[in-house]
């Protein structure tokens, strides 16, 4: 793409924004929105400088999705992603600002490693990020010294995954919720539990084991369990708790909707495949739907839809963990957890609400607006003067199809393929700079370190 000038003038969109729908201009300079208005901003009142106008007619304008999880394989896992690759394909669906996880080899379980991975970044990154810092047994003195001020969180694994970053030790929990500095985002399976299931279906079937055993494996009971214990963790130390990827129709229980979003001390996240698929597209899709915690049953699924509408769960994310079609592939006990979801995260939410299950400014809600206020992200998630310009584009009527071709993972594979999707994303802007358009990456443009108002 070549170099664009220094205010953009967007045109006749539909803006989605902050609970209303209506049509208006945005007006960027440089990195920052500097006007929003519902009559025409008349490109003659600025007569000396150099704009450009970008006509948005008949399409929608949202602000960048913020994904607060991802695991972008970088560094130690490069051969399945890398911050280049994955933040390619987030922009192209996008995503604007993600928040990645610790679970790399080294994990980031010093501050050191830590700024490594945040000065990689700067150098690779082709949207806004943050890293999160990892919590083990005992590394509690590194953990304090995280920067609440730009760091988004610390990860605490109360059940094991990729990565092998188990945090088991009662004594390490209590120190750690009682301790830390800034918000614990937690994954929760209890793991005696998933270790006496695994043992049992091992014995049963052996390396043969089909994949729709992974639900039973890693049961709505493991899930309760460890999310019960982070919840009570938390009212006891008072720490501020955000549970990732809820999965169960019994997790609903620990979670209110009395408070906003901003005052809630104990948040909670949906992802997208746990919205999308359950436990009978194991049978089709087999290990490209696994993952931790698992899909599960049609009515988790449809009580997961109706507790993010009525607001006990607070935001979307992916949980974006690519691996390679060789590896997936493999038998089930062998074939490792996670796949790849930024590129049409939005894309299938959007899908959602064609299908009539959530409203557009409920997408954007809890995309956008909500993973901004529950990390207190500085100026982004809204369309706002004076906010940083992370915005994106939608044609809401334009159909296509998911195919291997137009994949940007580096993994090469979705368990999207051959979904055909009614809306597209047609361009992404990030701080301002057009990063995505017509289908073409604009790779001169770089991300930015998220900083946080706490």
């Amino acid at each position: 793409m070549p170099a664009s000038a220094s205010k953009k003038l967007i045109k006749n969109a539909f803006i989605v924004n902050e609970d209303k729908i209506f049509k208006g201009d945005v007006l960027i300079n440089g990195e920052i929105i500097q006007k929003i208005s519902d009559s025409p901003i008349v490109r003659e009142a600025y007569p000396d400088e150099n704009i450009e106008v970008i006509d948005a007619d008949g399409l929608y304008l949202i602000p960048g999705v913020i994904d607060d999880q991802v695991h972008f394989r970088d560094p130690g896992l490069t051969y399945k992603g890398d911050l280049y690759t994955e933040s390619k394909a987030a922009v192209a669906g996008g995503i604007t600002s993600f928040m990645e996880m610790p679970n790399t080899i080294p994990n980031t379980l010093t501050q050191e490693l830590l700024e490594e991975k945040y000065k990689a970044a700067s150098e690779k990154s082709l949207v806004n990020y943050s890293f999160y810092m990892g919590a083990s047994n005992d590394n509690i003195e590194e953990v304090v010294k995280t920067d609440p001020k730009n760091v988004c969180g610390i990860k605490v694994f109360m059940g094991s995954s990729t990565g092998n970053m188990l945090v088991d030790d009662d004594k390490a929990l209590e120190e750690i919720f009682s301790k830390a500095p800034t918000l614990i985002a937690v994954h929760c399976e209890d793991e005696a539990t998933i270790r006496r299931n695994n043992t049992a279906y091992f014995e049963k079937y052996g390396e043969d084991a089909p994949p729709e055993i992974h639900p039973l494996i890693r049961s709505s009971e493991a899930c309760f369990l460890s999310s019960s214990k982070a919840v009570s963790l938390a009212r006891k130390h008072k720490t501020r708790l955000h549970i990732l990827h809820l999965s169960t129709e019994a997790e609903m229980s620990l979670f209110d909707n009395s408070q906003p979003i901003a005052e809630k001390p104990i948040t909670a996240e949906v992802c997208i495949h746990h919205l999308w698929f359950t436990d009978e597209d194991y049978a089709e899709k087999g290990n490209f739907i696994k993952w931790n915690p698992s899909i599960k049953k049609a009515s988790d699924r449809d009580v997961l839809m109706q507790n993010l509408l009525d607001g006990k769960i607070d935001v979307v994310a992916t949980d974006h963990a690519p691996h390679t079609l060789e590896e997936k592939s493999k038998p089930y006990f062998q074939s490792p957890s996670g796949g790849p979801m930024v590129q049409h995260a939005l894309i299938a939410m959007l899908e959602l609400h064609h299908q009539e299950k959530i409203s557009l400014k409920k997408v954007v809600e809890k995309m956008c607006h909500h993973p901004a206020d529950l990390f207190k992200v500085e100026n982004r998630g809204y369309i706002r003067e004076g906010y940083f310009a992370d915005l994106v584009l939608i044609d809401m009527h334009s159909p296509w199809k998911v195919e291997k071709e137009n994949l940007l993972y580096k993994c090469g594979w979705s368990p999207m393929e051959g979904e055909t999707f009614s809306s597209q994303v047609k361009k992404t802007f990030v701080n301002g700079h057009l990063a995505f358009s017509g289908g073409k990456i604009n790779e001169e443009i770089k991300g930015k370190r998220l900083t946080f108002n706490r």
